[in-house]
């Protein structure tokens, strides 16, 4: 399981250098101000997301968390706070978790239809120690252009179960429809006439001013 260390903070002082502020809660757990690494958080972050159990080891103690929330630098991009879940030891979560999309669709390849991705997380219950990184998603049963992958049809980890209903959408294939392109004829006598008549307007403009000037 993945660890994170942690140190005291006043939630009131602002962060030291080289770490962010940062929080843990659950509904047993008092609200707790640290300070975490930033290099240390970026890297579990990286490698687990929000989906994955953090071992949370602070002065309280160890704590098994889920990273809630995390609030990143807009102009940076580098993480400026960040939230730690504790949850109920014995009990299942809710969480959801992200869909990696694989393989090859027939109805894409040979069809030229487009695959539309309806979901791109999934939200299931599992105990915490079940809970899986990612959900693959196998496009390959799109084989025409009335597929459909329901939430059903996903392959879950042992101990893993659906928080949404079994016909949820996960992903389908819309038909590429080509657009006509309306060519407009244009009326080459009509822009002549109209060329003639602004010069003869232009012209009698002129002839007014040279009379005017001549009186």
């Amino acid at each position: 399981m993945t660890e994170l260390q942690t140190k005291k903070r006043v939630a009131k002082k602002p962060a030291e250098e080289g770490f962010i502020p940062a929080v843990f809660y659950g509904k047993e757990t008092e609200s707790t101000p640290v300070s975490v690494d930033t290099i240390a958080f970026k890297k579990v972050f990286e490698e687990v997301g929000e989906s994955s159990v953090v071992t949370i080891k602070s002065e309280s103690g160890d704590h098994d968390a889920l990273i809630q929330d995390v609030q990143f630098d807009v102009l940076t991009g580098e993480p400026v706070h960040a939230d730690f879940y504790v949850f109920e030891k014995g009990k299942k979560i809710e969480v959801e978790v992200p869909l990696l999309f694989e393989g090859k669709s027939p109805a894409v390849a040979d069809l030229d239809g487009i695959l539309v991705k309806v979901m791109y997380e999934l939200p299931i219950e599992a105990a915490p120690k079940d809970l899986p990184h990612d959900i693959k998603v196998d496009i390959s049963a799109l084989t025409d252009l009335d597929s459909v992958i329901h939430a059903k049809d996903l392959k879950l980890p042992e101990g893993v179960e659906l928080a949404v209903p079994p016909e949820e959408v996960i992903a389908s294939i819309a038909e590429a429809r080509e657009e006509e392109e309306e060519e407009e004829e244009v009326d080459i006598s009509s822009i002549e006439v109209e060329k003639k008549g602004k010069q003869e307007e232009e012209g009698a403009d002129a002839d007014s001013s040279e009379e005017k000037s001549g009186e």
